[in-house]
Parts: C-alpha cells; structure tokens; sequence
C-alpha cells in the first residue's frame, strides 16, 4: 500500500505569514500537502503551538522560520509523538538573557513597536527590513515591498502580542536536545540576528542534525533564496516518513 506522506506545517515567524513561504512552496516535493500556519492574535509560544495543533490532525513534519521556528519546539513539547521531523530555519533555541543584554533586546523591540503604533507597521517594516536581508536586495524595491506589504497587512495590536511572545519565550534546550526525528537546521550566511554561529551551537545539541547554510542571503532566506532553501528543506523531508 502507498503510504501516505505526513503533511508538512510551515509556520512563518514574527508579523510574516504565507509570504513567506509563497515562492518556496511550488518548489517542494508536490505529493506532500502543505498547510501555513496563522498565529491570529496569539501572544504566546505556547497558545501559538497549542493553536496549530489544534487546526491538524495526526502526524505533521513541522518547519518554522525566524519565531516559527521556537513554536515548532513548542509543538514538540506539547505534542512529541505527532510530530515526526523537525526544520529550524534561521531562528534560536535560548530564553531572552538575564541582565543587560536581554534588557537591550526589550529595548529594541519595544523602539520598533513604539514606531509601529505611533507611525504605522508600514514605517516600521521599512525600518527592520534594513537588517534582515542580504545587504544586496535592499536595492531591490520590489522584493522589500514584498516584505513591507507582508508586515503591513498586520496590526499593531498583532505585533505587541508577537513581541510579548518572543520576550517570554521558553528555554527550549530541552526539547532540542531530547529531538529523537530528523532535524534541519537551516540559516541565510549573512544572517545577523540569527546567524550561523547560533545555529552551529544548537547542532552541537544534536548532533545528528543537518546544517546547511544558504549562501548569499539574510534572515529572510526563504523569501530570498527560495531555490536553495527549497532544495534543502526536500532534503530533509525524504529523511521524514
């Protein structure tokens, strides 16, 4: 009997959706069914988590990108046996950080969340899209709206709640470390709010992970280099089922 492949679940990461991946899915194995996640006014990892599982049944393979990727280990700490591989796309395992540090990111976000309520989420994605691309694409006047336009669909409300998610996020070490699936670990080269030294370091959590790095690309690889990350995401979904 012809088994059945388990759908995929792709969850974009803070004010993205289905932009995201629009470009990336044509390109993946075409007898896998593919279904976005939405993470509606969520304002935790968890409630994020907890709400895909809710809209799918059964088995998944799950790959999340940016804070879609921390949900993804979400998923797996509610819901271990369902979920049966595991891609982890320019994102981040690690709590915020005590003292200094972790009051420097609170600032940061809460600056751009200051600019989105106060001048719009358009004039904020312009801003933070500044650095979450490849230097190069910044030129590129129609690939930024893509993204500006992605973020500017959402409301500031949204953003407050996505930004209240990622301060209070879970250490998901544990989860990373205890990962008994296949696991994708997948970063743009010239990522640097995510960069390829943090995903060396969670491979070093499992070590039978697979790490490829997307040459020629940011934070937002999969809007950018969408071949490349398409080839290896089929990669890893052959190690899936």
């Amino acid at each position: 009997r012809f088994m059945q492949q388990i759908p995929l679940v792709l969850i974009p990461g803070l004010m993205c959706d289905h932009g995201v991946w629009s470009s990336v899915m044509p390109l993946l194995d075409s007898r896998r069914s593919c279904v976005v996640a939405d993470h509606g006014n969520a304002n935790s990892l968890t409630q994020m988590a907890s709400q895909i599982l809710d809209t799918v049944d059964g088995p998944v393979v799950v790959a999340g990108h940016s804070m879609g990727g921390r949900v993804a280990l979400e998923m797996v700490r509610l819901a271990p046996n369902r979920i049966h591989g595991v891609a982890l796309m320019d994102t981040g395992c690690l709590p915020r950080e005590p003292g200094n540090v972790g009051a420097a990111e609170k600032d940061k976000r809460m600056a751009l969340l200051s600019l989105a309520e106060d001048q719009g989420v358009r004039v904020m994605a312009q801003e933070w899209v500044q650095g979450m691309v490849h230097p190069d694409r910044l030129v590129d006047i129609h690939f930024i709206e893509k993204i500006v336009a992605m973020f500017g669909s959402k409301s500031a409300q949204v953003f407050s709640h996505q930004i209240q998610a990622l301060l209070n996020r879970p250490d998901g070490t544990d989860v990373l470390r205890g990962l008994q699936v296949p696991v994708l670990l997948q970063c743009g080269l010239q990522d640097t709010w995510s960069p390829p030294a943090q995903h060396e370091a969670m491979r070093a959590l499992v070590p039978a992970a697979v790490l490829d790095v997307i040459e020629s690309a940011g934070h937002m690889a999969p809007m950018e280099r969408p071949e490349a990350t398409a080839a290896s995401l089929n990669r890893w979904l052959q190690l899936c089922d």
